[in-house]
């Protein structure tokens, strides 16, 4: 079994902010895959079903972003789900909108949802996927930011990251993390049209 978590705040106050993404993500693979996302367990609010056949679990934890280690580690617990096996989907400042990144393990990178999670987990090696939410616009501090909600000039970006990170998460868990981070990590054509100007 794959557990899928997705970050985010809980609360009317934090939906559609940019620190919510990684629920968005949820929501997004969820509906894709026929899923429902809305029974309680332990810290989190869960969905099952499959993916072409796999089990997956697909989890939003009801904790804040910066703690949320107790709800993936409870997650973990309950279901005997070794690190590898879980994929993590947060928000990611350092990327542009619009732009997803896989990765196998590795650090926090200063987000710190994700330290949260390392040190529940006792390991930085488990899967993430981040997904860009762009830089905050000069003088705008970025812990403010992320609690933002995109605005209308920026929906279609986040809708094609939204769709892309959930069509990556069904690679990663058919065909493996390596096969997903090898056809979505690449830039995208516009990323590349834009450096050429």
């Amino acid at each position: 079994m794959k557990l899928i978590v997705g970050l985010g705040n809980p609360g009317r106050r934090y939906r559609g902010t940019r620190h919510n993404v990684g629920w968005e993500v949820i929501s997004r693979l969820a509906r894709r895959a026929g899923i429902t996302v809305d029974e309680d367990e332990g810290f989190s609010e869960v969905g099952r079903g499959s993916i072409k056949g796999i089990r997956v679990l697909l989890a939003r934890p009801q904790t804040y972003v910066n703690v949320s280690g107790a709800a993936v580690r409870d997650l973990r617990r309950r279901h005997r789900v070794s690190p590898q096996d879980i994929i993590v989907v947060v928000d990611d400042l350092d990327l542009p909108l619009g732009r997803i990144r896989l990765r196998p393990g590795g650090s926090a990178g200063g987000h710190n949802g994700l330290k949260s999670i390392i040190d529940a987990l006792g390991t930085t090696e488990f899967p993430r996927l981040r997904v860009g939410i762009g830089r905050p616009p000069a003088g705008i501090d970025p812990a403010e930011h992320v609690l933002t909600r995109f605005g209308p000039d920026e929906q279609a970006a986040l809708d094609g990251a939204l769709e892309r990170a959930a069509e990556a998460l069904e690679v990663a868990v058919v065909s493996g993390i390596a096969a997903a981070m090898n056809r979505f990590n690449a830039k995208t054509r516009q990323d590349e049209d834009s450096a050429r100007e």
